[in-house]
C-alpha cells in the first residue's frame, strides 16, 4: 500500500470512529454515574495521549528543525497571528451564516495549534520538507499548550463573553497536558523502542482517545437538549465557511511564502502546517480551559477538521511529485 493509501486507510477508520461515537452519542447517550464514568475515561485518555505524544518526539528533530527558523517563523504566522487576526475580522461575513454561538467556536478553532500527524503525512504526500514539518507540527502542539488560553483569553474577552484564563485554569492545563508530556520526554530512554515499534496500537490509542472526546460530548449535548435548539442552515452555513476560509487560506501562505523565497518543498510545509488546526489538542484543552466540553465550540471545530483532512487530501494529490 502507497503513501496515499495509508492516509485514505487512516483517515477513513478515524472518520468512521467520529461518526459512529457522534450517532452512539445521539442514540444512546450516557446518564448520571454512565457519564461520570466517560468523563473519567476521557480525562485518562487525554494524559495517555500526551505521554506518548512526548515519548515519541524525538529532541534531535526539534532541535535540527529550529535551525530552519525562518520556515519556523512563518508557520507560526499562520498559526497563531494570522488565523487569530482574520476570524474576527471576517466576522461580520461569517457569524450571519453560522450564528453567533458556532461563531464562537470558529473563534476557538482560531486559537489552536497545528495539527501533528496529518502536517506530516501530508507534507510527505505532496513531496515537502518533511523533517521541517516534524518540527513545526511538533513546536506549534507544544507552543499551543501556553499559547492557546492567552488567545482564547484575549479574544473571548473582546467579545465580550468574559472567559478569563486564571491560575487554577494554567495548572489544569499543566497537569492533563504539560505534565504528561514532560513525563513522556524523561521517559524516552526505556519506552522511544517500544512506542515506534508499536505504531498501529499507539495510533489506536490516538484516536480512541477523540472518539471518547466526541460521544461524551454529544452525550451531554442529547441530554442537554442542545439538538433541538441547533438550527440545520447555521450547520450547512459551518461547513461552507470553513471550506472557504481554508481556501484563502492556502491561497495565502503559498504566494505569501514563495513571494518570500521559499522553494517549493518548503512552500508545501508551510501550507499543510500553517493552515490546519487540531482536534486531538483542541477538545482537551477545551475541558482544561473552560471546564467542559462545549458544542457550540466543539462542533466547529470537528467540521473545521474534516474538511481540512478532505481538502488538504486533493491539494496533496494535486502536488504529488510523479513517479
Amino acid at each position: 500500500m502507497g503513501i496515499l493509501g495509508k492516509i485514505r486507510s487512516y483517515f477513513d477508520v478515524f472518520t468512521t470512529g467520529i461518526l459512529i461515537s457522534l450517532v452512539l452519542g445521539l442514540v444512546i447517550p450516557c446518564h448520571g454515574g454512565g457519564m461520570a464514568f466517560f468523563d473519567g475515561l476521557t480525562n485518562a485518555a487525554i494524559v495517555l495521549l500526551f505521554f506518548l505524544y512526548g515519548v515519541k518526539l524525538s529532541r534531535k528533530s526539534v532541535v535540527e528543525g529550529l535551525l530552519n527558523w525562518r520556515l519556523q517563523s512563518m508557520v507560526f504566522a499562520f498559526t497563531f497571528i494570522f488565523f487569530p487576526i482574520a476570524i474576527p475580522l471576517l466576522r461580520p461575513v461569517f457569524e450571519p451564516l453560522v450564528g453567533a454561538a458556532l461563531y464562537m467556536g470558529l473563534v476557538y478553532v482560531a486559537c489552536l495549534p497545528s495539527t501533528v500527524q496529518s502536517s506530516i503525512a501530508f507534507t510527505s504526500l505532496a513531496g515537502g520538507n518533511v523533517p521541517a514539518a516534524v518540527c513545526s507540527a511538533s513546536v506549534s502542539s507544544l507552543l499551543g499548550v501556553f499559547l492557546t488560553p492567552f488567545l482564547v483569553s484575549l479574544l473571548f474577552a473582546t467579545d465580550g463573553s468574559g472567559t478569563q484564563v486564571g491560575l487554577d485554569t494554567v495548572l489544569k492545563i499543566c497537569y492533563q497536558i504539560l505534565l504528561p508530556f514532560v513525563a513522556g520526554q524523561l521517559c524516552q530512554p526505556l519506552l522511544r523502542k517500544w512506542v515506534l515499534g508499536h505504531k498501529t496500537l499507539i495510533s489506536w490509542n490516538d484516536r480512541a482517545t477523540i472518539w471518547l472526546v466526541v460521544y461524551t460530548a454529544f452525550s451531554n449535548a442529547t441530554a442537554g437538549g442542545y439538538w433541538d435548539k441547533l438550527q440545520y442552515s447555521q450547520l450547512a452555513g459551518l461547513v461552507l465557511v470553513c471550506v472557504i476560509f481554508l481556501c484563502l487560506t492556502f491561497a495565502i501562505t503559498w504566494h505569501a511564502s514563495r513571494w518570500l523565497g521559499f522553494n517549493r518543498e518548503d512552500s508545501i510545509t508551510i501550507v499543510f502546517c500553517g493552515s490546519k488546526k487540531s482536534l486531538a489538542v483542541g477538545a482537551p484543552m477545551m475541558m482544561a480551559i473552560f471546564g467542559t466540553l462545549d458544542n457550540n465550540l466543539l462542533l466547529p471545530l470537528m467540521v473545521f477538521h474534516q474538511v481540512q483532512l478532505m481538502l488538504c487530501a486533493q491539494l496533496a494529490r494535486l502536488w504529488k511529485p510523479a513517479q
